[in-house]
């Protein structure tokens, strides 16, 4: 909890910092990217056809520029979806016009849902808790594309932050808890 606080903290003190990135030509929209070269690690059939909230096999990551001057600051911001789609409008897409707004690259990523072997109507499991392993991939995997586009997208590499809502918010606490270790190697 206390780790999620200061993420949070960290995102605005970094906004609101005299420093600023190289200012460049706002995109003319957002760009979306897929996050592996070809078919994801540990890849899983759908049980149904991908959308923009459900049913990801192939996750993305839409990078939006700042509207106004660039503060060399992202935020990479995980929808909450308990795992099983992603609320992308309301933790997504509105967060971002809303960071953008105020100078922040707003990087949103749309994980693999449904992400196995997370179960929340399980009570299967000792602890009840098991990290989503194709979510939490594709997580760390976007922290690190963005920390290697950082120049392209006009974005200082030292700051880099995470939001996250609910199931995103359960991403991003394993993430910086568990930030020394990948799950895999990236390809």
């Amino acid at each position: 909890m206390h780790k999620s606080i200061l993420v949070v903290l960290f995102v605005f003190a970094c906004a609101h910092s005299p420093a600023r990135a190289a200012v460049g030509q706002p995109s003319p929209g957002p760009e979306q990217v897929p996050i592996w070269p070809s078919t994801p690690p540990d890849a899983q059939p759908a049980p149904g056809p991908q959308t923009d909230w459900a049913n990801i096999v192939r996750p993305t990551m839409t990078v939006y520029s700042p509207e106004r001057e660039n503060t060399g600051v992202a935020v990479v911001v995980f929808p909450g979806g308990g795992f099983e789609g992603l609320a992308i409008k309301g933790e997504g897409t509105d967060a971002c016009d809303w960071l953008t707004s105020r100078g922040i690259t707003c990087v949103l990523l749309r994980y693999r849902v449904p992400s196995l072997p997370y179960d929340w109507h399980c009570k299967c499991r000792p602890d009840n808790r098991a990290t989503p392993t194709l979510a939490l991939e594709d997580a760390q995997r976007t922290v690190g594309l963005v920390r290697y586009h950082a120049a392209d997208w006009h974005v200082d590499p030292h700051k880099i932050g995470v939001l996250g809502f609910s199931a995103g918010g359960y991403l991003v606490a394993n993430r910086v808890l568990h930030s020394a270790e990948r799950r895999r190697r990236s390809s």
